[in-house]
């Protein structure tokens, strides 16, 4: 049996542009970038999901409800997979929210709350650790899609890697909006597995005469069906 866990970033939200924190709505580009990606997923069927489910926060709602008819499913929310909550004001300017509460470098100081009401890092992480559990286990060999944040998907990696909560990783991820990341779970050792990171090839065409024919295009390589990868040496019996 096959776990599949498709971890999508919401649009560009008009926070982003406008140097905001709090919960906005997509920008028209934001828009754009999330009907880009349910006409590749309308077409090529790359993703047959069981279940489809997205944060509350607006950005994500919003990014989810434009590709759900391509996914022909429900929409479920779950608060539990939402950005790091930073606290203060809804809708308040960086600029005033650190006059306000000061700056907390997570890299310097992880488990420093940033305002009232805000999560540090290690809170943050635990959370997302504790949903991506519970999800996976309630949907268990069934293919999942998350439409979050890019916090929750760096989030992703620490909980897969088992890497440290507690502490901001070295190397960090820049995640594209509506950007497609693949974990999956199957084989004798059901060990998870990244098949993708970052997959946004779906924004390419935008502002561009020509719009990517994804009805003629295989949803995956036809080497992977054909030869299938091998584990290298590092990964036999594991």
């Amino acid at each position: 049996m096959t776990t599949n866990l498709y971890l999508i970033r919401h649009g560009e939200a008009v926070t982003a542009i406008q140097g905001l924190i709090g919960d906005g709505e997509l920008s028209q580009l934001g828009v754009m970038q999330a009907e880009h990606l349910r006409d590749r997923l309308a077409a090529t069927h790359e993703i047959e999901a069981d279940v489809l489910i997205a944060s509350t926060l607006r950005r994500a709602r919003q990014t989810a409800e434009i590709i759900s008819p391509a996914l022909d499913l429900p929409l479920l929310l779950d608060e539990e997979i939402q950005e790091i909550r930073p606290g203060g004001p809804d809708g308040i300017s960086v600029e005033e929210y650190r006059k306000t509460f000061g700056w907390v470098d997570f890299r310097q100081t992880p488990l420093t709350q940033p305002a009232p009401d805000g999560e540090n890092w290690g809170q943050f992480q635990l959370r997302v650790g504790t949903a991506l559990e519970r999800i996976i286990r309630t949907y268990e060999d069934k293919t999942i899609v998350l439409v979050c944040h890019g916090g929750v998907i760096d989030g992703s990696f620490i909980y897969f890697h088992q890497l440290s909560s507690l502490a901001v990783p070295v190397a960090g991820f820049r995640t594209r909006n509506t950007s497609i990341t693949h974990w999956q779970k199957r084989g004798p050792d059901r060990r998870w597995r990244l098949v993708r990171y970052n997959d946004a090839l779906h924004l390419h065409d935008i502002g561009t005469p020509e719009r990517i024919p994804w009805d003629k295009i295989r949803p995956i390589p036809a080497s992977d069906e054909d030869r299938p990868v091998d584990p290298v040496p590092t990964e036999e019996h594991q």
